[in-house]
Protein backbone atom coordinates (compact mmCIF):
# COMPACT_ATOMS: atom_id res chain seq x y z
CA UNK A 1 0.00 0.00 0.00
CA UNK A 2 1.10 3.47 -0.64
CA UNK A 3 0.01 7.12 -0.96
CA UNK A 4 -0.38 9.22 -3.67
CA UNK A 5 2.90 10.47 -4.28
CA UNK A 6 4.72 8.93 -1.99
CA UNK A 7 7.02 7.34 -4.61
CA UNK A 8 7.57 10.01 -7.10
CA UNK A 9 6.10 12.98 -8.93
CA UNK A 10 2.11 13.58 -9.24
CA UNK A 11 1.52 14.16 -12.98
CA UNK A 12 -1.48 14.28 -15.39
CA UNK A 13 -1.16 14.31 -18.94
CA UNK A 14 -3.65 16.70 -20.60
CA UNK A 15 -4.25 19.65 -19.44
CA UNK A 16 -8.41 19.92 -20.97
CA UNK A 17 -11.18 19.88 -18.90
CA UNK A 18 -10.40 16.69 -17.25
CA UNK A 19 -7.00 17.11 -16.72
CA UNK A 20 -7.25 20.57 -15.21
CA UNK A 21 -9.92 19.92 -13.41
CA UNK A 22 -8.36 16.51 -12.16
CA UNK A 23 -5.31 18.86 -10.72
CA UNK A 24 -7.37 21.22 -8.76
CA UNK A 25 -9.14 18.52 -7.37
CA UNK A 26 -5.47 16.88 -6.59
CA UNK A 27 -4.41 20.34 -5.25
CA UNK A 28 -7.02 20.38 -2.71
CA UNK A 29 -6.12 17.19 -1.39
CA UNK A 30 -2.94 19.10 -0.62
CA UNK A 31 -0.52 17.08 -3.21
CA UNK A 32 1.64 18.93 -5.81
CA UNK A 33 1.16 18.17 -9.54
CA UNK A 34 2.92 18.49 -13.01
CA UNK A 35 0.55 19.21 -15.62
CA UNK A 36 1.58 18.64 -18.96
CA UNK A 37 -0.30 19.40 -22.55
CA UNK A 38 0.43 19.07 -25.97
CA UNK A 39 -1.23 22.29 -26.71
CA UNK A 40 -0.01 25.99 -26.82
CA UNK A 41 -1.62 27.45 -24.10
CA UNK A 42 -5.45 28.61 -24.99
CA UNK A 43 -4.92 31.53 -23.28
CA UNK A 44 -2.60 33.32 -25.37
CA UNK A 45 -3.12 30.98 -28.56
CA UNK A 46 -6.48 30.64 -30.60
CA UNK A 47 -6.45 26.73 -30.88
CA UNK A 48 -10.20 26.24 -31.36
CA UNK A 49 -10.39 27.33 -35.50
CA UNK A 50 -13.35 25.30 -36.94
CA UNK A 51 -14.33 22.19 -33.89
CA UNK A 52 -15.59 21.85 -30.86
CA UNK A 53 -16.42 25.62 -29.98
CA UNK A 54 -18.66 25.07 -27.50
CA UNK A 55 -20.17 22.61 -25.28
CA UNK A 56 -23.23 21.80 -23.05
CA UNK A 57 -22.62 21.99 -19.49
CA UNK A 58 -25.47 20.03 -17.02
CA UNK A 59 -25.88 19.78 -13.73
CA UNK A 60 -23.06 17.14 -13.32
CA UNK A 61 -20.51 19.24 -14.23
CA UNK A 62 -21.97 22.09 -12.40
CA UNK A 63 -21.39 19.94 -8.95
CA UNK A 64 -18.15 19.21 -9.89
CA UNK A 65 -17.14 22.85 -10.26
CA UNK A 66 -19.08 23.78 -7.27
CA UNK A 67 -16.65 21.09 -5.50
CA UNK A 68 -13.58 23.24 -6.33
CA UNK A 69 -15.57 26.64 -5.57
CA UNK A 70 -15.99 27.88 -9.17
CA UNK A 71 -19.84 27.35 -10.05
CA UNK A 72 -20.16 30.83 -9.92
CA UNK A 73 -17.60 31.75 -11.90
CA UNK A 74 -17.96 29.80 -14.71
CA UNK A 75 -22.39 30.47 -14.52
CA UNK A 76 -21.50 34.06 -15.60
CA UNK A 77 -20.04 33.48 -18.94
CA UNK A 78 -22.82 30.53 -20.09
CA UNK A 79 -25.82 30.74 -22.01
CA UNK A 80 -28.92 28.84 -20.13
CA UNK A 81 -30.97 27.24 -22.47
CA UNK A 82 -34.14 25.68 -21.37
CA UNK A 83 -35.74 23.55 -24.25
CA UNK A 84 -35.57 22.77 -28.05
CA UNK A 85 -36.05 25.09 -30.42
CA UNK A 86 -37.38 22.64 -32.92
CA UNK A 87 -37.20 23.50 -36.78
CA UNK A 88 -39.72 21.93 -39.06
CA UNK A 89 -41.71 22.32 -41.68
CA UNK A 90 -41.69 25.88 -41.46
CA UNK A 91 -42.27 26.21 -37.57
CA UNK A 92 -40.39 26.73 -34.71
CA UNK A 93 -41.71 24.48 -31.73
CA UNK A 94 -40.70 24.83 -28.35
CA UNK A 95 -39.71 21.93 -26.50
CA UNK A 96 -39.19 22.28 -22.69
CA UNK A 97 -36.35 20.34 -21.24
CA UNK A 98 -38.25 20.03 -18.02
CA UNK A 99 -40.97 20.80 -15.49
CA UNK A 100 -38.79 23.16 -13.37
CA UNK A 101 -37.43 26.11 -14.61
CA UNK A 102 -34.12 25.36 -13.56
CA UNK A 103 -33.79 22.55 -16.20
CA UNK A 104 -31.56 24.22 -17.91
CA UNK A 105 -28.44 23.11 -19.69
CA UNK A 106 -25.84 25.88 -20.59
CA UNK A 107 -24.04 26.63 -23.43
CA UNK A 108 -20.52 27.64 -22.45
CA UNK A 109 -17.21 28.03 -24.74
CA UNK A 110 -15.01 25.51 -24.24
CA UNK A 111 -11.94 27.58 -24.29
CA UNK A 112 -13.40 29.87 -21.88
CA UNK A 113 -14.11 26.96 -19.19
CA UNK A 114 -10.67 25.52 -19.59
CA UNK A 115 -8.92 28.56 -19.00
CA UNK A 116 -10.98 29.00 -15.81
CA UNK A 117 -9.72 25.80 -14.92
CA UNK A 118 -6.21 26.63 -15.79
CA UNK A 119 -6.13 29.57 -13.97
CA UNK A 120 -7.73 28.28 -10.89
CA UNK A 121 -5.57 25.36 -10.36
CA UNK A 122 -2.13 27.36 -10.94
CA UNK A 123 -3.72 29.95 -8.28
CA UNK A 124 -3.61 27.04 -5.95
CA UNK A 125 0.52 27.34 -5.79
CA UNK A 126 0.43 23.67 -6.20
CA UNK A 127 -0.26 23.16 -9.93
CA UNK A 128 2.01 23.95 -12.46
CA UNK A 129 1.41 23.42 -15.69
CA UNK A 130 3.89 22.41 -18.78
CA UNK A 131 2.26 23.16 -22.40
CA UNK A 132 3.50 21.92 -25.92
CA UNK A 133 5.06 18.80 -24.52
CA UNK A 134 3.64 15.64 -26.16
CA UNK A 135 3.47 12.41 -24.12
CA UNK A 136 4.29 9.35 -26.18
CA UNK A 137 5.28 6.85 -24.20
CA UNK A 138 5.35 5.42 -20.96
CA UNK A 139 8.11 3.45 -19.04
CA UNK A 140 6.83 1.59 -16.32
CA UNK A 141 10.46 -0.04 -15.58
CA UNK A 142 12.21 3.19 -15.19
CA UNK A 143 8.93 4.98 -14.22
CA UNK A 144 9.93 7.90 -17.18
CA UNK A 145 7.18 9.89 -19.29
CA UNK A 146 8.76 10.82 -22.45
CA UNK A 147 7.71 14.12 -23.79
CA UNK A 148 8.36 15.87 -27.42
CA UNK A 149 6.71 18.89 -28.90
CA UNK A 150 4.05 17.49 -30.69
CA UNK A 151 5.02 15.52 -34.10
CA UNK A 152 8.58 16.06 -33.05
CA UNK A 153 9.16 12.74 -31.93
CA UNK A 154 13.07 12.99 -31.67
CA UNK A 155 13.32 16.15 -29.68
CA UNK A 156 12.50 14.43 -26.45
CA UNK A 157 12.13 14.85 -22.67
CA UNK A 158 11.95 12.59 -20.29
CA UNK A 159 10.13 13.07 -17.13
CA UNK A 160 9.97 10.81 -13.74
CA UNK A 161 6.75 10.35 -12.46
CA UNK A 162 5.36 8.26 -9.02
CA UNK A 163 1.59 8.44 -10.67
CA UNK A 164 0.12 9.23 -13.85
CA UNK A 165 -3.09 10.44 -14.58
CA UNK A 166 -3.86 10.27 -18.09
CA UNK A 167 -6.05 12.98 -19.17
CA UNK A 168 -5.42 13.35 -22.54
CA UNK A 169 -8.63 12.44 -24.58
CA UNK A 170 -10.27 10.29 -26.99
CA UNK A 171 -7.03 9.50 -28.79
CA UNK A 172 -5.34 9.47 -25.97
CA UNK A 173 -1.43 8.56 -26.74
CA UNK A 174 -0.96 6.31 -23.26
CA UNK A 175 -3.41 4.28 -23.03
CA UNK A 176 -1.51 1.92 -24.86
CA UNK A 177 1.11 1.77 -22.24
CA UNK A 178 -1.34 1.97 -19.50
CA UNK A 179 -3.04 -1.52 -21.21
CA UNK A 180 -0.11 -3.09 -22.46
CA UNK A 181 0.86 -3.18 -18.93
CA UNK A 182 -2.13 -4.10 -17.15
CA UNK A 183 -3.42 -6.66 -19.55
CA UNK A 184 -6.67 -4.48 -20.25
CA UNK A 185 -8.35 -3.42 -23.93
CA UNK A 186 -9.94 -1.39 -25.75
CA UNK A 187 -12.60 -0.90 -28.51
CA UNK A 188 -13.23 1.84 -30.72
CA UNK A 189 -17.10 1.96 -31.85
CA UNK A 190 -16.26 4.55 -34.99
CA UNK A 191 -19.98 6.40 -35.94
CA UNK A 192 -20.42 6.36 -40.03
CA UNK A 193 -21.65 10.19 -39.76
CA UNK A 194 -19.68 12.80 -38.63
CA UNK A 195 -20.14 16.61 -38.29
CA UNK A 196 -18.80 19.86 -39.42
CA UNK A 197 -18.62 23.19 -37.30
CA UNK A 198 -19.92 26.41 -38.01
CA UNK A 199 -20.74 29.97 -37.12
CA UNK A 200 -23.52 31.72 -37.00
CA UNK A 201 -22.48 35.34 -36.83
CA UNK A 202 -24.41 38.10 -34.41
CA UNK A 203 -26.81 40.77 -35.75
CA UNK A 204 -25.42 43.80 -37.35
CA UNK A 205 -26.19 45.69 -34.34
CA UNK A 206 -24.17 42.78 -31.88
CA UNK A 207 -27.56 40.81 -31.11
CA UNK A 208 -28.85 37.29 -31.25
CA UNK A 209 -30.36 36.24 -35.08
CA UNK A 210 -32.33 33.47 -32.88
CA UNK A 211 -33.33 33.15 -30.04
CA UNK A 212 -30.33 32.18 -27.87
CA UNK A 213 -32.04 30.31 -24.56
CA UNK A 214 -32.59 27.11 -26.02
CA UNK A 215 -30.77 24.51 -28.23
CA UNK A 216 -31.71 25.23 -31.99
CA UNK A 217 -32.70 21.50 -33.36
CA UNK A 218 -33.24 20.93 -37.34
CA UNK A 219 -34.16 17.45 -37.27
CA UNK A 220 -33.90 15.95 -41.17
CA UNK A 221 -34.20 11.90 -40.18
CA UNK A 222 -30.76 10.97 -41.31
CA UNK A 223 -29.02 14.24 -40.45
CA UNK A 224 -29.39 17.14 -38.59
CA UNK A 225 -27.95 20.75 -38.28
CA UNK A 226 -27.93 22.33 -34.19
CA UNK A 227 -27.04 25.68 -32.76
CA UNK A 228 -25.78 27.30 -29.36
CA UNK A 229 -25.52 30.57 -28.49
CA UNK A 230 -22.04 32.28 -27.01
CA UNK A 231 -22.51 35.07 -24.99
CA UNK A 232 -21.23 37.43 -27.83
CA UNK A 233 -24.29 37.06 -30.02
CA UNK A 234 -23.04 34.23 -31.97
CA UNK A 235 -23.94 30.38 -32.15
CA UNK A 236 -21.82 27.50 -33.07
CA UNK A 237 -23.63 25.18 -35.55
CA UNK A 238 -22.82 21.79 -35.75
CA UNK A 239 -23.92 19.44 -39.12
CA UNK A 240 -24.62 15.73 -38.13
CA UNK A 241 -24.83 13.71 -41.03
CA UNK A 242 -23.33 10.31 -43.12
CA UNK A 243 -19.80 10.44 -44.23
CA UNK A 244 -21.35 8.75 -47.77
CA UNK A 245 -24.36 8.38 -49.33
CA UNK A 246 -26.95 10.77 -50.92
CA UNK A 247 -27.05 13.39 -48.46
CA UNK A 248 -23.53 13.32 -46.88
CA UNK A 249 -20.32 14.85 -46.34
CA UNK A 250 -18.89 12.78 -49.54
CA UNK A 251 -21.90 15.01 -51.81
CA UNK A 252 -20.97 18.21 -50.46
CA UNK A 253 -17.58 19.21 -52.11
CA UNK A 254 -17.78 22.41 -53.89
CA UNK A 255 -19.93 26.22 -52.99
CA UNK A 256 -22.38 25.08 -55.25
CA UNK A 257 -23.67 21.75 -53.81
CA UNK A 258 -23.05 23.23 -50.58
CA UNK A 259 -25.17 26.65 -50.93
CA UNK A 260 -28.01 24.10 -52.71
CA UNK A 261 -28.02 21.62 -49.92
CA UNK A 262 -28.88 24.21 -47.26
CA UNK A 263 -31.31 26.26 -49.60
CA UNK A 264 -33.47 22.66 -49.76
CA UNK A 265 -32.85 21.22 -45.74
CA UNK A 266 -31.91 24.63 -43.88
CA UNK A 267 -33.99 27.88 -45.95
CA UNK A 268 -34.47 29.63 -42.92
CA UNK A 269 -30.32 29.33 -41.74
CA UNK A 270 -28.91 29.52 -44.39
CA UNK A 271 -29.67 33.53 -45.26
CA UNK A 272 -28.10 34.26 -41.86
CA UNK A 273 -24.89 32.92 -42.90
CA UNK A 274 -23.14 35.15 -45.61
CA UNK A 275 -20.04 32.93 -45.68
CA UNK A 276 -21.39 29.65 -45.19
CA UNK A 277 -19.79 27.85 -48.10
CA UNK A 278 -16.86 29.55 -47.53
CA UNK A 279 -16.79 28.22 -43.78
CA UNK A 280 -17.68 24.87 -44.97
CA UNK A 281 -15.17 24.20 -46.90
CA UNK A 282 -12.66 25.88 -44.91
CA UNK A 283 -13.47 24.06 -41.58
CA UNK A 284 -12.18 20.23 -41.00
CA UNK A 285 -15.27 17.86 -40.61
CA UNK A 286 -14.72 15.77 -37.51
CA UNK A 287 -15.26 12.11 -37.06
CA UNK A 288 -17.06 10.02 -34.74
CA UNK A 289 -16.62 7.00 -32.41
CA UNK A 290 -17.36 5.59 -29.00
CA UNK A 291 -14.01 4.45 -27.01
CA UNK A 292 -14.44 1.90 -24.50
CA UNK A 293 -11.79 0.39 -22.13
CA UNK A 294 -11.10 -2.17 -19.64
CA UNK A 295 -8.32 -1.70 -17.39
CA UNK A 296 -7.79 1.83 -16.51
CA UNK A 297 -5.18 1.76 -14.24
CA UNK A 298 -1.36 0.01 -13.26
CA UNK A 299 -1.63 -0.49 -9.62
CA UNK A 300 -0.59 2.52 -7.95
CA UNK A 301 1.09 4.05 -11.08
CA UNK A 302 -1.34 5.18 -14.17
CA UNK A 303 -4.44 5.64 -14.05
CA UNK A 304 -6.63 6.64 -17.34
CA UNK A 305 -9.53 9.71 -16.65
CA UNK A 306 -12.04 11.22 -19.10
CA UNK A 307 -12.06 10.59 -22.66
CA UNK A 308 -8.87 8.53 -22.62
CA UNK A 309 -10.75 5.88 -20.47
CA UNK A 310 -14.64 6.46 -21.70
CA UNK A 311 -14.84 8.70 -25.32
CA UNK A 312 -18.36 8.86 -26.51
CA UNK A 313 -20.57 10.73 -29.15
CA UNK A 314 -21.88 14.18 -28.06
CA UNK A 315 -25.93 13.94 -28.82
CA UNK A 316 -26.60 13.86 -25.16
CA UNK A 317 -24.29 16.88 -24.19
CA UNK A 318 -22.88 14.20 -21.91
CA UNK A 319 -19.01 14.17 -22.83
CA UNK A 320 -17.31 17.15 -20.74
CA UNK A 321 -19.51 16.09 -18.12
CA UNK A 322 -19.33 12.63 -17.46
CA UNK A 323 -15.39 13.29 -17.20
CA UNK A 324 -16.12 15.96 -15.39
CA UNK A 325 -18.27 13.37 -12.82
CA UNK A 326 -15.90 11.01 -13.04
CA UNK A 327 -13.15 13.38 -11.69
CA UNK A 328 -15.28 14.13 -8.81
CA UNK A 329 -15.80 10.13 -8.02
CA UNK A 330 -12.23 9.90 -8.36
CA UNK A 331 -11.97 12.51 -5.94
CA UNK A 332 -14.00 10.74 -3.48
CA UNK A 333 -12.33 7.48 -3.83
CA UNK A 334 -8.33 8.80 -2.72
CA UNK A 335 -10.19 10.55 -0.14
CA UNK A 336 -12.08 7.46 1.14
CA UNK A 337 -8.43 5.27 0.61
CA UNK A 338 -5.72 7.61 0.97
CA UNK A 339 -3.02 4.78 1.51
CA UNK A 340 -4.20 2.34 -0.64
CA UNK A 341 -4.25 4.06 -4.28
CA UNK A 342 -4.20 1.19 -6.10
CA UNK A 343 -6.92 -0.24 -4.85
CA UNK A 344 -9.03 3.64 -4.97
CA UNK A 345 -8.12 2.96 -8.57
CA UNK A 346 -9.65 -0.27 -8.54
CA UNK A 347 -12.56 1.14 -7.40
CA UNK A 348 -12.96 3.64 -9.47
CA UNK A 349 -13.06 1.74 -12.18
CA UNK A 350 -14.99 -1.27 -11.22
CA UNK A 351 -18.08 1.37 -9.82
CA UNK A 352 -17.49 3.59 -13.18
CA UNK A 353 -17.10 1.89 -15.89
CA UNK A 354 -20.56 0.33 -16.29
CA UNK A 355 -21.68 3.72 -16.23
CA UNK A 356 -19.59 5.20 -18.12
CA UNK A 357 -20.62 2.60 -20.84
CA UNK A 358 -24.53 3.35 -20.23
CA UNK A 359 -24.51 6.71 -21.13
CA UNK A 360 -22.14 5.97 -24.17
CA UNK A 361 -25.16 3.84 -25.29
CA UNK A 362 -27.63 6.53 -24.50
CA UNK A 363 -25.76 8.94 -26.49
CA UNK A 364 -26.04 6.99 -29.66
CA UNK A 365 -29.62 6.37 -29.29
CA UNK A 366 -30.41 10.77 -28.53
CA UNK A 367 -28.82 11.14 -31.99
CA UNK A 368 -31.75 9.40 -33.19
CA UNK A 369 -34.00 11.13 -31.27
CA UNK A 370 -33.03 14.30 -31.75
CA UNK A 371 -32.34 13.69 -35.79
CA UNK A 372 -35.66 12.13 -36.29
CA UNK A 373 -37.76 11.49 -32.68
CA UNK A 374 -38.70 15.01 -32.03
CA UNK A 375 -40.89 15.35 -34.96
CA UNK A 376 -42.27 11.47 -34.31
CA UNK A 377 -46.12 11.72 -33.03
CA UNK A 378 -45.36 8.37 -31.30
CA UNK A 379 -42.25 10.33 -29.50
CA UNK A 380 -44.46 13.61 -28.80
CA UNK A 381 -47.06 12.05 -27.31
CA UNK A 382 -44.66 9.47 -25.02
CA UNK A 383 -42.78 13.09 -24.29
CA UNK A 384 -45.88 14.68 -23.14
CA UNK A 385 -47.16 11.47 -20.84
CA UNK A 386 -43.91 11.67 -19.38
CA UNK A 387 -43.50 15.31 -18.28
CA UNK A 388 -47.17 14.66 -17.31
CA UNK A 389 -46.62 11.50 -14.98
CA UNK A 390 -43.85 13.66 -13.44
CA UNK A 391 -46.03 16.67 -12.48
CA UNK A 392 -48.60 13.65 -10.69
CA UNK A 393 -45.41 11.43 -9.73
CA UNK A 394 -42.20 13.40 -8.69
CA UNK A 395 -40.78 10.59 -6.61
CA UNK A 396 -41.72 7.81 -9.21
CA UNK A 397 -41.29 9.11 -12.64
CA UNK A 398 -38.56 11.59 -14.30
CA UNK A 399 -37.93 11.77 -18.30
CA UNK A 400 -35.08 10.19 -19.04
CA UNK A 401 -33.10 13.41 -20.74
CA UNK A 402 -34.01 14.72 -17.03
CA UNK A 403 -32.23 12.11 -15.41
CA UNK A 404 -29.31 12.50 -17.44
CA UNK A 405 -29.13 16.10 -17.65
CA UNK A 406 -30.07 17.53 -13.78
CA UNK A 407 -29.25 15.01 -11.73
CA UNK A 408 -26.34 13.03 -10.80
CA UNK A 409 -27.89 9.74 -10.20
CA UNK A 410 -25.33 6.68 -11.88
CA UNK A 411 -26.07 6.40 -15.60
CA UNK A 412 -25.91 2.81 -15.26
CA UNK A 413 -29.22 3.24 -13.02
CA UNK A 414 -31.19 6.17 -15.41
CA UNK A 415 -30.53 3.64 -18.51
CA UNK A 416 -32.04 0.84 -16.09
CA UNK A 417 -35.62 2.79 -14.73
CA UNK A 418 -35.58 4.71 -18.67
CA UNK A 419 -36.02 1.42 -20.09
CA UNK A 420 -38.46 0.02 -17.71
CA UNK A 421 -40.76 3.69 -17.41
CA UNK A 422 -40.75 3.25 -21.79
CA UNK A 423 -42.43 0.03 -21.08
CA UNK A 424 -44.95 2.03 -19.24
CA UNK A 425 -45.22 4.82 -21.85
CA UNK A 426 -45.79 2.20 -24.38
CA UNK A 427 -48.77 0.65 -22.63
CA UNK A 428 -50.21 3.29 -21.66
CA UNK A 429 -50.37 4.82 -25.38
CA UNK A 430 -50.68 1.91 -27.74
CA UNK A 431 -53.79 2.62 -30.24
CA UNK A 432 -54.43 6.54 -28.71
CA UNK A 433 -53.02 9.64 -30.40
CA UNK A 434 -54.06 12.03 -27.38
CA UNK A 435 -53.02 12.49 -23.46
CA UNK A 436 -56.11 13.02 -22.45
CA UNK A 437 -57.09 9.62 -23.95
CA UNK A 438 -54.50 7.88 -21.05
CA UNK A 439 -56.27 6.06 -18.36
CA UNK A 440 -54.36 7.60 -15.52
CA UNK A 441 -55.75 5.30 -13.02
CA UNK A 442 -54.07 2.30 -15.05
CA UNK A 443 -51.13 4.61 -14.69
CA UNK A 444 -50.91 5.51 -11.25
CA UNK A 445 -50.69 1.88 -10.89
CA UNK A 446 -47.58 1.02 -12.96
CA UNK A 447 -45.62 4.23 -11.83
CA UNK A 448 -46.50 2.66 -8.15
CA UNK A 449 -45.23 -0.94 -9.50
CA UNK A 450 -42.12 1.54 -10.24
CA UNK A 451 -40.47 2.30 -6.89
CA UNK A 452 -38.71 5.16 -5.82
CA UNK A 453 -36.27 7.10 -8.38
CA UNK A 454 -32.78 6.40 -8.46
CA UNK A 455 -30.44 8.00 -5.70
CA UNK A 456 -28.27 10.76 -6.48
CA UNK A 457 -24.43 10.17 -6.32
Amino acid sequence: MSELGANGPIVVVGGGQAGSLLALYLAHQGHEVEVYESRPDLRRVDIDAGRSINLALATRGFVALGDVGLAETVDAITVPMAGRMVHADGEVTFQPYGLDSDDVIHSVSRSDLNAILLDAAEATGRVTTHFEHWCHRIDFDRMVLTFSPFGAIDDVTEVPFGTVFGCDGANSEIREDVLRANGGHRTIEPLDHGYKELTLPPSAGGGFRIDPHGLHIWPRGEFMLIALANPEGDFTVTLFMPNTGPDSFETLVDADAIEAFFTKWFPDFAPLVPDLAQQFLTNPTGSLATVRTTGWSVDDRALLVGDAAHAIVPFHGQGMNLAMESCRLLDRELRRSPDDIAAAFASFEANRKPDADAIADMALENYVEMRAGVIDPAYLLARELALELERRHPDRVAARYGMVMFTTMPYGAVKERAERQKEVYTALTTDITALDDVDFELAARLVDQLGPLPEWQ
